[in-house]
Formats: C-alpha cells, structure tokens, sequence
C-alpha cells in the first residue's frame, strides 16, 4: 500500500537536523559568554561541543518537534519546544559537570536556552507556515475513505477537509456499508470513517478487520441521534460518563496553576504599586471618586466575591445591573483608555493572590447577569466549576466586552467550558500571551 504520508518523517527530520544548526549557530554567537573560551585547548573545545550535541540529540528523542502533524495546535507547538530547551539546557550543565568541566556555565546556559526558546519558536512558525503552503499546494496530503450517510460523519468530512492546511483528501464516499464491502475497493486511503449504528455491530467488526489488514486506521463515528455528549471516565477499570470532565480536577494540576498565580499576580503587584499614583491622580482629576471600583461577582462554586478593578466610569447607579457599552456616556476619557488597554483590570491580581480568581479562566459576571443568563442557558452555571480568570478563552477568541444579544453570552459560555475540559498549562499561556498582545493594539470589543 502506498502511503501518502512518508513525507512527514522526511520533514521532521529536516526539522531536527535545522534544529541542530540553530543551537551551533547560538553556541558561536554566546561563545563570547565564556570569558576564557579563547584559552581552551582543542579537547577542551570538542568536549564542549560534543556534549551540547549529544544533549539536544537526547533532548529531541522526548520532545521532537510535533510541527508535522496535520491537527496540532500553537499550544501543542509552544509546549513541546519549551520542553526540548528546558530538557536540553538540564542536560547539557548535567553532562558537563559530570566530565569536570570547570567553568562556570549554570548562568550561561540560562541564557543560551533563553535564546534558543525565542529562535526555535520564531523558527516553528515560519516551517508551520510553510507546510501549510505545501498541503494546500496538495502535497503532503493524507486520503481519506467515508462510509455512511449520517450528520456526524459530514461533520467530521468538513473538519477533515475545511482546513486544507490539514493535508486531507476524500477519496471515496460510500452511502452505506454494504455498498462499500461490495465495492471491492483496492486501496481506502490511510484513514477509513464508518458511520453506521452501534446494533450494526458486526458490520463495523468486518470493515474494521478489513482496515486492518490493509494496515489503514480505523474511526467509528456513532450517529448524531446515538451521540450522548458525554465524557469516557475510568473508575478502577470500569468505564463510565460523566457530562463534564476538566484536568483541573487533579490536585497536581491544581497545584501548578495555584503556584503560577501566585508567582504572577506577586510580580503584577508590584508593577501595579509603581503604575498606581499615575493612574490615581488620572482618575482623580477627570472624575471624583474612589480609585478602586468595588463588585460582586459570582466565582468558583457559585459563591460571591468582591472583585476590583481601577475605576473607568463616574459613579453611578447602575454599575451593578448595566454593562458597559461603546459610547457609554458613564466612561470618562482616562477611563476609556484603561479599558482599552486593560489596565483597568490589574488591581484584579489581588484577587488571584487572595484565591477569589485566577490569571486565567470564565471571567467573573455580576450577580444581576448570573441570575439572567442562568435561566436563559441550560449550560452557564458549569463555567463556575474553576475559579474566574482576569482574562479567558472566550475574551481571546472574539467574545469579550458587551454581550447585547444571546448568542453572544451562549458563544461565551460555549468557549469556557471548552476552556474547563481542555485546561493546560500551555493553553494558560497562549491565552496570556494574546492578551498581552492586545494590549498594544485596537481591539473592536474593548469598552
């Protein structure tokens, strides 16, 4: 059987060998790090580089690149090349200590791995963009054989094929299986969906065989009128399904996420304390007032909690019941630009450090809209199964500021549940990361 996809391990390994080019050129440009490098004899030299190499080779066994694979995301990208640096850098001051290499190289290794994080990721996006290029270009692809008629299995065809970075092709649609096993089809591409009932047992039992001795991956997608949404959970060995279920139940998981806030909203508060007499006399001559704006809001579990940001808006009454709009007359000039930029937000990090809220997650509603929306949307009260963040998933992925109509409020909620079941570390810092970025342009939905 020919396979369409031999190209991948190609590309990977012209991804790891410009890998290896990337640390050389680095290490000759930080050599200079080295304060006594143009004293070192030849041995000395060729250790130094040898084990750097042989360092990043071990680092790239575990954490090769993931650039290659058709449905890997920028988090996949992010956490796999943070990964091989760290690993490398571990590695190499490791091995260098262990041949009783004396010089001092635990900072300098800091920054070489410093430099080597930026290049390499900088590096990821440009062969990402041009592998995209080559499988719209139709190369690299990976075809595809259908079998069924179903909803759910066009709404897998259109994932498959409505992204043609992906590299997928359909090579044959059958309307059912017994047309296909008459078929006598000679090749079914590398991947075969079967969409047919699950009381059609021995029917999927047959063609999953047949797809394994063509040595073609097997999907069963189950009917959309069979699909229960629900999450496979193991108790022991026995498999149930929960509704929802989010890697945030784990207490280790609990305990990176508390740690980085910790560490973060610290550092953010002290950034806030210098910040804080330039933005009090701003407040204070365009609008008398305290400084801080004080509201409840609902958190984690469903409890209240006081959440604070600097205050955008002259006092009002209705600060607990309306939302901010466009051209809200109640925004003062000074106030509008701290919205816009989201400084408005950082007194907020004393709530990440108290444990009301987290730097990431569903932001916080006040209590007049978790009573509204709670009734209008089935799903809404799950986004408080986590701690509120400052900044969310929903706020990076278009749904931030005003939620006039109810689409906007269910496409919210729709993306901090995904945000709940799909948690990680490195999805916490994409999210930060884009927000960050916004910070220093215009965003339509920022008032």
């Amino acid at each position: 059987m020919k396979n369409n996809n031999q190209t991948n391990r190609l590309i990977k390994w012209i991804v790891m060998v410009f890998d290896f080019v990337i640390l050389w050129c680095i290490l000759l440009i930080t050599l200079d790090l080295f304060p006594t490098y143009e004293r070192w004899d030849q041995e000395k030299k060729v250790t130094f580089w040898l084990l750097c190499t042989i360092s990043l080779l071990l680092a790239e066994t575990r954490f090769g690149t993931v650039i290659h694979l058709r449905q890997v995301g920028a988090g996949d990208i992010l956490k796999r090349t943070t990964m091989l640096v760290a690993t490398y850098t571990l590695l190499a001051y490791v091995l260098l200590r262990a041949v009783n290499f004396f010089e001092r190289v635990g900072w300098r290794f800091m920054v070489i791995g410093i430099g080597l994080l930026i290049v390499l990721l900088l590096v990821r996006i440009v062969e990402r963009w041009i592998l995209k290029c080559l499988r719209r270009a139709g190369y690299n692809t990976r075809h595809v054989t259908l079998v069924g008629n179903d909803v759910a299995l066009k709404t897998i065809s259109d994932k498959l094929v409505g992204n043609p970075t992906y590299g997928y092709r359909i090579n044959n649609h059958f309307e059912n299986a017994e047309e296909f096993v008459n078929s006598q089809l000679s090749s079914f591409g590398e991947e075969l969906y079967l969409c047919v009932p699950r009381s059609e047992r021995q029917v999927i039992e047959q063609i999953s065989m047949l797809c394994d001795k063509r040595m073609v991956k097997f999907y069963y997608v189950p009917p959309a009128n069979e699909s229960l949404n629900l999450q496979s959970v193991f108790i022991d060995d026995t498999e149930v399904f929960a509704s929802y279920v989010s890697p945030l139940e784990e207490p280790l998981n609990r305990f990176i996420k508390r740690t980085f806030d910790i560490v973060i909203s610290t550092i953010a508060l002290l950034f806030t304390t210098l910040l804080f007499p330039v933005v009090a006399i701003a407040i204070k001559m365009q609008s008398p007032g305290p400084l801080l704006f004080r509201q409840r809001r609902t958190g984690m579990d469903g409890k209240d909690f006081w959440c604070l940001k600097f205050r955008s808006m002259h006092v009002n009454a209705d600060s607990d019941r309306v939302q901010a709009t466009k051209d809200d007359p109640r925004k003062f000039p000074f106030g509008n630009f701290m919205r816009k930029t989201n400084i408005d937000e950082l007194p907020q990090f004393w709530n990440v450090l108290k444990g009301d809220m987290s730097i990431v997650g569903p932001r916080p509603h006040m209590l007049a809209h978790t009573e509204q929306y709670a009734a209008l949307i089935g799903k809404y009260m799950v986004r408080h199964f986590v701690k509120p963040g400052i900044t969310g998933w929903a706020q990076v992925t278009g749904f931030r500021g005003e939620t006039s109509e109810l689409w906007q409020m269910e496409g919210r909620v729709e993306r901090d549940i995904y945000y709940i079941q799909h948690w990680s570390f490195w999805l916490d810092l994409r999210i930060i990361w884009v927000t960050v970025k916004s910070c220093f342009k215009t965003d339509k939905n920022a008032f």
